[in-house]
């Protein structure tokens, strides 16, 4: 059986870079780290790693990103796979789609931008608790 992926999407590399950075450091070797930078491309990545029989644990977007947003993707996540987590960080996300997200997407949280390293970390392992 292969590693879980946690899948990151944001339109900013340099957000991307750092989450990848934050997640090998503080659960190494455990999962595969995937990012992608539009939601066709994380929905596409997903339709890939699902092929290949990987299994995608948790998914952590950003909200405001060209076409698609964050709380739509997350709901289209979850229509075909509930059980991953969900987690949306965002510095733009309104009241609105955060509800929408956690209505319709099972949102397990949402972080606002800049982030803090060991909130996000405690949010993941909270998530990946219930599994």
């Amino acid at each position: 059986m292969s590693k879980p992926v946690i899948l990151c999407v944001d339109d900013e590399r340099i957000m991307l870079d750092c989450l990848r950075t934050q997640l090998l450091s503080s659960f190494g070797n455990n999962y595969i780290y995937e990012v992608a930078e539009d939601a066709d491309e994380a929905l596409e990545l997903i339709q890939e790693l699902t092929q290949e029989n990987h299994s995608i644990v948790v998914v952590i977007s950003d909200w405001l990103m060209p076409g698609m947003k964050g709380d739509e993707l997350l709901i289209r996540i979850h229509e075909q796979f509930p059980k991953i987590v969900k987690i949306m960080l965002t510095g733009q996300a309104d009241e609105v789609a955060v509800n929408r997200a956690k209505k319709f997407a099972n949102l397990h949280c949402c972080i606002s931008k800049p982030w803090s390293e060991s909130e996000l970390l405690e949010t993941i392992k909270s998530g990946l608790s219930k599994l």
